[in-house]
């Protein structure tokens, strides 16, 4: 197990450095989130890092790396995709579908739902906030709601 997580850990950071290649459609930074419905832990913070790229004007995958800060160790690998409305100029809102991997209870594979939005803030720059509804497949899991604050570099 500990190698399967060192080999997706290492898969995004280096997803984010080869992005440097293409210009203005990679972004990579750091997100953190408040993880709530999670059972007998109560609420749980996360930080980590996401990337983004961009499919075209409108669609992007955002795969996404978070440990999260409970009594042991945990940890969950996301990949979403997301359709950008542009609202104004500086500011876009999404809806988000995906597929993420977490132990906060035991091993599950839970279906991502959610929306979000992104403001910028310059050139390379962006805020962005988002609510997602994780969906556990495993039986008895919890079916956690995260709500997110991060920023990212745009390449």
């Amino acid at each position: 197990m500990k190698k399967f997580l060192l080999t997706a850990i290492a898969a995004l950071f280096v997803a984010g450095a080869v992005s440097a290649q293409e210009r203005g459609r990679w972004a990579l930074g750091p997100q953190v989130g408040i993880y709530t419905n999670t059972g007998a832990d109560g609420a749980v913070f996360g930080f980590g890092a996401v990337s983004r790229y961009a499919i075209s004007d409108h669609w992007r995958v955002q795969p996404a790396l978070t440990f999260l800060c409970k009594k042991d160790c945990s940890v969950d690998i996301s990949g979403d995709m997301q359709y950008l409305f542009r609202v104004a100029r500086f500011w876009s809102l999404y809806p988000q579908a995906g597929l993420s991997f977490n132990d906060l209870g035991d091993w599950s594979l839970g279906v991502d739902l959610g929306v979000g939005t992104d403001f910028i803030i310059t050139k390379r720059w962006d805020i962005s906030a988002g609510f997602k509804w994780m969906i556990q497949t495993r039986n008895n899991s919890k079916n956690p709601m995260i709500v997110n604050i991060g920023a990212t570099y745009k390449f």
